[in-house]
């Protein structure tokens, strides 16, 4: 029985998908990782004190044993039965490595788990020749890394890895059996009870008696097996605003050539940026090896920019703080370079008398010493809205920053408010005043006694009330501060508080210098 339908025939002419079933993933990580064991093995894992099968390799489960049986009952069938220990976090790291090698083929590359890919290869095919090419193709690639793989071709995502999972073709949905709609074990023995034990048996039937019996849960995924319905996938990476590729007959060798490759995909990228206005803040570029391997570089810039010549110098910093330095081996084969963050880039207009571009080459200095050292080394300080003195400014990365702001000036004739140099945490001094909650007298910092000549304050700060611990009353989220500016019998200036009000928020409030006057 073949169901056709116009919704069906529509979703398979605007998108195309790709799924990737790797049945034996978990066993062939271990023979690639140990080599293959002379018996066969499992995988397994403690359940409810009793070590249970998760997983078996190929020989193993030719003998019958298979996921949820105990290793004791297993064992008293195969004596000789080897057992590993059931990883699924190495798993789904394997799984994240191989998918990213199916970039490749489309940006558009999710992860199924626990086995399984799925590839949006709508508009892609015609670069290897049609769509069973390519399918052909990625199935030879993992299976030359060692992986075996089942591959089907329909119009939406479900359908797919439905027909892959059960090693069906595109149009044998009818063919799959109700276990690929994913329900419980109940609604399954339900269904087979009722003598539904195909998708087509059940694509025959009314959806509201459906929906009535069995849920509209089982309606919706009967839909998007059928493709009268479709679900977007989730990518690992989002699409750039511009991706720009090269593929090569015979492979790039040499480091210097895919530099200026890079360099040339820039140059094709920033003309469609130039033509929509914007500049490139992010750039990714990917490098694909012939043997899966991908190479994986990113920049990006303290401003927008398509300057050629800045890209190029950003690219050999990156290069040069690699870790590992890019290796080719047998030679890249595909690059790929993508605009992941843009924003608008107007035309600037020189003075007549000509001048310098100071702005942009300080923000050419800022992304190549992000570029060197870390994007998180190199910082800026911006004003922050918090009457808090310790949360006034925010040192931000540079390259993120947000535009700049005019701090608050004070005048000239008045002595600073703030001090130049703060400590972070507050440190703690013993303070002797005239009365408990008066200005401070003396006081011993490092285990010096500083004799006050001069205040000035208080400077009430009280504590920001949103912030308050469970269990302290509405507006009391924190002891208040009474800051004082003194100067001491040397004419050394410290900006000192006292933490909590005496007699109301502390019966012995402790003291604390939080930062020197120049």
């Amino acid at each position: 029985m073949t169901i056709k339908s116009s919704a069906s025939s529509t979703a398979s002419r605007e998108r195309r998908t790709l799924a990737l079933f790797l049945p034996w993933l978990p066993s062939e990580r271990i023979i690639r990782a140990h080599g293959p064991p002379d018996h066969p093995f499992a995988l397994t894992e403690k359940i409810r004190g009793a070590m249970v099968i998760m997983a078996a390799d190929r020989q193993a489960a030719s003998l019958g044993l298979g996921p949820g049986m105990k290793l004791a009952d297993a064992r008293a069938r195969v004596p000789d039965l080897l057992a590993f220990d059931h990883e699924p976090l190495a798993d789904a790291d394997l799984l994240s490595r191989l998918s990213e090698a199916c970039e490749r083929y489309t940006p558009m590359v999710a992860v199924e788990p626990p086995y399984a890919l799925i590839l949006d290869i709508t508009g892609a095919a015609h670069l290897h020749g049609d769509e069973e090419r390519l399918a052909q193709d990625a199935e030879d690639r993992l299976d030359e890394a060692g992986y075996s793989s089942q591959w089907a071709l329909a119009g939406t995502a479900d359908a797919a890895l439905a027909l892959a999972r059960h090693g069906l073709k595109a149009g044998a949905e009818a063919q799959l059996p109700v276990a690929a709609l994913a329900m419980d074990e109940k609604t399954h023995q339900s269904l087979e009870r009722a003598g539904l034990y195909k998708i087509g048996d059940i694509a025959e039937r009314p959806r509201a008696n459906l929906a009535a019996r069995f849920g509209m849960d089982l309606t919706v995924r009967l839909d998007r097996i059928l493709g009268l319905e479709d679900r977007p996938i989730d990518p690992l990476r989002r699409m750039g605003n511009v991706v720009t590729e090269r593929r090569f007959a015979e492979p790039l060798t040499h480091i210097d050539g895919a530099l200026t490759c890079l360099s040339e995909l820039f140059a094709e990228a920033s003309e469609r940026l130039n033509e929509r206005g914007l500049g490139a803040r992010m750039i990714r570029m990917m490098l694909f090896r012939c043997d899966g391997d991908v190479a994986r570089l990113g920049l990006e810039t303290g401003a927008p920019t398509r300057d050629a010549v800045l890209f190029k110098r950003l690219l050999r910093e990156r290069i040069e703080a690699l870790n590992d330095p890019l290796n080719p081996g047998f030679g890249y084969d595909l690059i790929r370079l993508s605009i992941v963050a843009s924003e608008v880039l107007a035309p600037q207009q020189l003075r007549l008398e000509g001048g310098e571009d100071r702005q942009g080459d300080k923000i050419a200095l800022v992304s190549q010493l992000s570029t060197r050292l870390g994007r998180d080394r190199v910082q800026k300080f911006v004003p922050a809205d918090s009457h808090i003195p310790e949360q006034g400014l925010l040192a931000l990365p540079a390259l993120n920053a947000p535009p700049p702001v005019p701090w608050q000036r004070q005048s000239p004739d008045n002595p600073p408010m703030r001090p130049l140099h703060m400590f972070d945490p507050p440190q703690r001094v013993q303070v002797i005043a005239e009365v408990p909650d008066g200005p401070p007298y003396r006081f011993t910092w490092r285990r010096k006694i500083h004799q006050v000549m001069r205040y000035e304050g208080p400077e009430r700060i009280a504590s920001e009330w949103w912030q308050r611990k469970d269990g302290q009353q509405p507006g009391k989220g924190g002891l208040t501060r009474d800051y004082y500016r003194v100067e001491d019998a040397r004419g050394r200036r410290y900006w000192l508080f006292r933490h909590g009000l005496y007699g109301e928020e502390k019966a012995n409030p402790d003291w604390y210098v939080h930062g020197l006057f120049a």
